[in-house]
């Protein structure tokens, strides 16, 4: 899976757990709390759906790995190869 994929099924994930969002609209560097507005149980959906489509366990202590698209594309992308 290329670092695209990755990217591309990271924001997929993203906007399923929260459908205000369009993939467009979402930077790089936007930090999935501060800037997007995902709350704690959006960030726990999202886990559970990174796990489920990716087959990657995000630990609690690594959530700040998964902060932002950038970060998660770096974080998934060492895991999955």
């Amino acid at each position: 899976m290329t670092e695209d994929d990755i990217r591309r099924t990271f924001l997929d994930l993203v906007t399923r757990v929260a459908p205000d969002l369009a993939t467009d609209d979402i930077g790089g560097d936007d930090h999935l709390q501060d800037d997007l507005e995902l709350d704690s149980m959006d960030v726990l959906n999202l886990v559970a759906a990174i796990h489920e489509r990716l087959g990657v366990d995000v630990p609690e202590a690594d959530y700040m790995e998964i902060a932002t698209p950038n970060r998660a594309v770096t974080y998934l992308s060492g895991r999955l190869d």
